[in-house]
């Protein structure tokens, strides 16, 4: 139990620490106001973001490669960062895991996207059409309540997506080697085996009519709350942030290296408030992450992870065969 003191004591305990610490309460001070600022980052940008499509003009908006160029710039932003605020040193990039978090991002833009659109988006909006579904109401509403709602939708669908894929088993070999990065980086959302990005990138919003700045905002925003949930930036946001967006905190747990069974916990993506509503949510923080020994997976092992079993059965077949048979008489 803290024990009431006098000015004088305090004041002395006070310089004591700061002496020990090898600091000046100035110091001290400064660098309370600096921690404040790195955490307050993350819903900075979010903000910054959503102020640009607020207020772009249609014509960037409507032009093809708008969303790519920010979507780059919050990448570079928050992978910046990790310079000059690193959270772990375990973490830190180096140019292998760049070259291989940049190789994800560009298929996730490119190949990905294209099979998203069209096995999801080109078949629903074709639907949409067909059974006359139209929601013009929804281009009314103001333009962050429309990106809200966007964003919701999407993640709602991911958290039961990735859910499923802790708990059924073949959907798990497609997401097992998400969970096999052995570091925690802003464009490690990205990487993992291109049967699970496909699945993960399925939504329902072409389903309904929002404007295409919400929905570019949305994306968005997706992308600067994943960047920051998988970067290695030292940024705690503060709770007004905390409670419904997903932090590095939240998913460096469901990222830890403990147990399969301890990474059952905050599924959501960049909205963790449905792990809160469903159950799901566990708090703390974890600094190793991986899997199966903590065990970096290539490329080719990523890309081959789910039909591993089915390999193995084959090899394991072929070599029970040659251990069968025996040399012919000559």
């Amino acid at each position: 139990m803290d024990q009431p003191q006098g000015s004088d004591t305090s004041t002395t305990s006070a310089a004591q620490a700061h002496a020990a610490a090898g600091t000046s309460p100035d110091a001290t001070g400064r660098g309370m106001v600096s921690t404040a600022l790195v955490n307050l980052i993350p819903p900075a940008t979010l903000a910054a973001v959503i102020c640009f499509w607020g207020f772009a003009p249609d014509a960037w908006v409507e032009a093809p490669y708008t969303l790519v160029i920010v979507a780059v710039a919050i990448m570079a932003w928050i992978q910046g960062l990790e310079w000059v605020a690193e959270r772990h040193e375990g973490w830190r990039i180096n140019r292998r895991e760049l070259a291989t978090d940049v190789f994800y991002t560009v298929l996730m833009y490119t190949v990905i996207g294209w099979v998203a659109t069209k096995v999801a988006e080109e078949p629903l909006m074709a639907l949409k059409e067909r059974l006359g579904i139209a929601t013009p109401w929804l281009m009314e509403l103001p333009f962050l309540v429309q990106a809200l709602m966007v964003i919701l939708l999407v993640e709602f669908g991911q958290y039961w997506m990735h859910r499923l894929m802790h708990n059924v088993y073949p959907l798990w070999l497609t997401h097992a080697p998400h969970h096999h990065v052995t570091q925690l980086n802003a464009l490690k959302g990205a990487v993992g085996n291109p049967i699970e990005l496909v699945l993960i990138s399925l939504s329902v919003v072409a389903l309904f009519d929002f404007s295409l700045a919400a929905i570019f905002c949305a994306i968005s925003m997706g992308g600067v709350i994943s960047g920051f949930a998988h970067a290695n930036v030292r940024s705690n946001p503060p709770l007004f942030y905390s409670f419904f967006f997903t932090t590095i905190r939240h998913h460096s747990l469901h990222h830890t290296a403990l147990s399969y069974e301890d990474t059952r916990c905050n599924y959501g993506n960049s909205v963790i408030v449905f792990d809160r509503i469903f159950g799901t949510y566990r708090d703390g923080e974890s600094a190793i992450v991986g899997q199966d020994d903590r065990r970096r997976l290539s490329i080719y092992e990523q890309f081959v992870f789910p039909f591993q079993p089915v390999i193995d059965r084959i090899g394991a077949g072929r070599n029970g065969e040659r251990g069968n048979s025996k040399p012919s008489a000559g």
